[in-house]
């Protein structure tokens, strides 16, 4: 391809390889975020009885949120691996990859024997099989995202961008939709005898979609530019962390906030309703995948009024909104009216997903393509390690020991997202900025 077509992929505004980027990424994300998605959902609800049995009850859940925050700790290691080579042999080949590790993994947490079956071996496989996982979506999240920023239109990046991560919140609806309806279909018994292992075992069909869907689009024009004038051969392995350490850390405390409120939202109040309030766990599941649902037109909005407004505007006035509704969201879960408990989830993640909107553009450009890669993996997954895995363990922990208090829990919030706050204050607008360079 010469390089005058490529400039023309790059900034054609209805581009059908855009397009196709696009909708091929979205979709891999989600069907892999489904199967990180439906862990987080069963951690919290079957695991701690299953593969903790032999535990005291709270120190199973405590055990069952370690499980799930291995997967953070993979998704840094996962990201930089995948990172460097992407920057080295491509976007598209390192989605195939990743979509494959993450679907084999899935199908064999499926496919486990629990710990009365097999005794300590249970839980050592559930969490080499959650490094894996994790590992894999390391590589895709970024991948994902770049794939669709440097085949998207200049003044769209942020709308097309967008598209990636409604995978989280969606995915999360999904999960818990399906919790829901085997729960209704199987009765609680059958469900957390066998039914949970279902979501899991679907990752095979996944991944087929997911392969079929990849293989119809091309490497994106940025890298295809980049490899044609030998930039990327030149490429070291840790020449992001010399050249961008600053960048790196800023987007890091930045991304730290509306993950680790994303995961008290999602993973976290599932144990506080069901645990600690005696809510049932059917209920629940739907209050979280209706707000997941409506949140979707939230990562959307927000990723086309940062083409508008630009990226630093909208990140911070979601920042603002979700420091007012973590103040008063476990006081809205006190309540046990389901009503109010759909409508607090329903705002602290819509508000949250506004940032997830803005994410992909605000993390892709400001790296140069030899190093964009890494440099988003880097910081990305470096928020999901930080924030991301330690976070239900955390307030889990923070809970037991105030007394049950969820004072504790508000507070952190609160600290996390008022810490963004000021790195977003500190940093550069970025819509501007070529993705060619």
């Amino acid at each position: 391809m010469k390089e005058a077509t490529l400039d023309q992929v790059e900034t054609r505004p209805e581009s059908s390889m855009a397009v196709r980027a696009t909708i091929a990424s979205s979709v891999g994300a989600a069907l892999e975020w489904i199967d990180f998605a439906a862990y987080g959902a069963v951690a919290a609800t079957i695991f701690p009885k299953l593969f903790f049995s032999a535990m005291d009850p709270n120190m199973g859940i405590l055990a069952a949120f370690i499980t799930f925050g291995i997967g953070f700790f993979a998704r840094p290691l996962g990201g930089i691996f995948f990172g460097m080579l992407g920057d080295k042999i491509g976007r598209k080949n390192i989605l195939l990859y990743t979509l494959c590790l993450m679907g084999g993994a899935s199908f064999l947490i499926g496919c486990l024997p629990t710990y009365q079956t097999i005794g300590i071996a249970a839980p050592i496989f559930l969490v080499a099989l959650r490094f894996f996982q994790g590992f894999a979506l390391g590589g895709e999240a970024t991948g994902a995202q770049l794939m669709t920023m440097e085949h998207a239109p200049k003044s769209k990046r942020g709308l097309y961008g967008s598209f990636i991560n409604i995978g989280s919140s969606f995915s999360s609806a999904c999960a818990n939709g399906m919790m829901f309806a085997l729960i209704a279909v199987m009765g609680i018994v059958e469900f957390e005898s066998w039914g949970w292992r279902i979501p899991f075992w679907m990752s095979f069909l996944l991944v087929i979609v997911g392969v079929y869907i990849r293989m119809r689009v091309t490497e994106t024009p940025a890298f295809q530019k980049a490899q044609s004038q030998g930039v990327t051969e030149k490429v070291s392995a840790f020449d992001v962390f010399k050249q961008y350490p600053k960048t790196i850390l800023r987007l890091l405390i930045i991304w730290c906030a509306p993950t680790a409120c994303f995961y008290v939202i999602t993973v976290f109040s599932l144990s506080y309703l069901t645990k600690n309030l005696g809510m049932d766990s059917q209920s629940a599941f739907l209050c979280l995948a209706g707000a997941n649902l409506l949140a979707v037109v939230m990562v959307i909005s927000g990723g086309a009024l940062s083409d508008k407004f630009g990226r630093k505007p909208i990140m911070l006035i979601s920042s603002v909104l979700m420091l007012i509704v973590s103040m008063f969201y476990f006081s809205m879960l006190d309540t046990k009216n389901w009503y109010v408990i759909f409508a607090a989830m329903a705002m602290f993640v819509g508000f949250l997903q506004i940032q997830s909107g803005v994410q992909p553009a605000f993390f892709a450009e400001p790296f140069p393509t030899k190093v964009r890669y890494s440099g988003s993996a880097a910081a990305y997954t470096g928020a999901n390690l930080v924030a991301g895995g330690p976070t239900p363990f955390l307030v889990a922990w923070l809970l037991q020991n105030g007394g049950g208090s969820t004072l504790p829990v508000t507070i952190f919030c609160g600290v996390i997202i008022c810490l963004a706050l000021v790195a977003i204050i500190c940093s550069p607008e970025t819509r501007h900025l070529e993705m060619s360079r």
